[in-house]
């Protein structure tokens, strides 16, 4: 029998003992929309495997949300799962940051800025993470900038 705890109930309880959830099995979600609700967060991880809880930290004086959150999952092999479909994908036009909760940031080697011109329109971010994370760890999420030129000539 698998019992579901909705979004927001055992939030109290994950923010006040994040100790006794199982960091292995959580997954860090940044770059969120103001309009993204744990109940939507909810219904987008529980696609990769079974979610436990959903934590997003909220400002006590506005109850607005502050751009990221927590998912846990039953297991560490569903946290990777979520990760490795879930980071990328747009949510209300922003594209979602989804990695290990447990992550030791001072692993990371010293990397290397890439800029890659000449993209086809339909290039987008999480195409570009795809591409590139089978070469290594991608550090901070691509960014497809469009730059125009518009030029003027005297005659």
């Amino acid at each position: 029998m698998t019992t579901r705890i909705a979004p927001g109930v055992g939030a109290n309880l994950l923010g006040q003992h994040a100790a006794e959830r199982n960091q292995d099995a959580t997954a860090y979600v940044g770059n969120l929309d103001p309009q993204v609700s744990e109940e939507l967060l909810w219904e987008l991880f529980v696609q990769a495997g079974p979610v436990v809880n959903v934590y997003v930290p909220k400002d006590r004086v506005t109850n607005a949300h502050q751009g990221y959150g927590f998912v846990e999952f039953r297991s560490e092999e569903d946290a990777d799962y979520a990760i490795k479909v879930l980071n990328m994908i747009k949510l209300y036009g922003k594209p979602i940051r989804v990695n290990k909760a447990s992550q030791d940031k001072k692993s990371v080697d010293v990397g290397a800025n890439l800029f890659v011109g000449n993209l086809d329109p339909d290039v987008d971010e999480k195409l570009l993470y795809d591409t590139f994370s089978a070469f290594g760890v991608i550090v901070s999420n691509p960014k497809v900038k469009v730059i125009s030129l518009l030029l003027s000539y005297d005659s």
